[in-house]
């Protein structure tokens, strides 16, 4: 078995309009111990050098490797212990932006290693099946489709139109249990909670959308656009300079240019 593949550490986060909000109802802090990031983690050369180093079909290049680094038998170590100075999307805008790269590259990069999972040859089949089924296809693409199709268009149907049922079971209890289930985690932000069901259901069309145009490949599929940092900003506005526009270039450019 080939421990240290990458040592993640714990984010901390800096302060700013939504960020705070996003922090307060645990979404990044949940999330980051579930997923590989390439921020705050330390690779060893020897992994990366095998997994094949980095590439740029996707717009998730840390998660591709991170992949690709696990079918070579390499394993993760998470530190929840140390922390890691880190900042979130300070804007809705930005937000958006960082979601849609979030959304439509680990959809894009499922679309081209489905199958190098399948014929992989050093891992298990339970790894396989969990790679593909949870942290893929349900983690990121079914969860972001059921969100809208459930919530954002079966459910208002049923007010809409009479003809269409749908059993209270999975209209009112499983949608409170979920909620409640959120609060348990996050107790200081329970007030919360309402506003969050409504943000997440308006952001489960934005996510879908690039999920879709991940899955096809269409326009958009490898747009990279900088994510807004507030630090940046404020050193900007300190040297008396005005803050620079958003960069938006294609994921190719981003390492021929770097």
């Amino acid at each position: 078995m080939l421990l240290g593949l990458e040592v993640e550490e714990k984010w901390g986060f800096g302060r700013g309009e939504i960020a705070e909000w996003m922090v307060l109802v645990k979404w990044y802090a949940d999330d980051e111990e579930d997923e590989k990031e390439g921020t705050a983690g330390v690779w060893r050369i020897s992994a990366l050098n095998e997994a094949g180093g980095w590439k740029d079909r996707t717009t998730v290049e840390d998660m591709d490797l991170a992949v690709r680094a696990s079918l070579k038998g390499w394993k993760f170590l998470y530190l929840s212990s140390v922390q890691v100075k880190n900042e979130l999307p300070s804007t809705l805008k930005a937000y958006r932006y960082q979601q849609h790269r979030w959304s439509c590259g680990p959809a894009n990069l499922f679309r081209k290693v489905v199958m190098e999972i399948f014929t992989n040859k050093k891992v298990s089949l339970w790894k396989k099946f969990h790679v593909v089924y949870s942290f893929f296809f349900v983690a990121k693409i079914v969860v972001h489709i059921n969100t809208l199709v459930f919530y954002c268009i079966v459910l208002p149907a049923t007010v809409m139109v009479p003809e269409v049922v749908v059993p209270k079971w999975s209209c009112v209890y499983i949608p409170c249990i979920i909620t409640l289930l959120k609060a348990v985690g996050t107790p200081r932000s329970f007030y919360l909670l309402i506003f969050w069901v409504l943000f997440e259901n308006t952001m489960s069309l934005h996510r879908t959308k690039a999920t879709i145009i991940g899955l096809l490949e269409a326009s958009r599929v490898n747009e990279w656009v900088v994510t807004e940092k507030l630090g940046d900003a404020l050193k900007d506005k300190v040297g008396g300079s005005k803050v620079h526009k958003k960069h938006r270039f294609n994921i190719g450019e981003r390492y021929k240019n770097g």
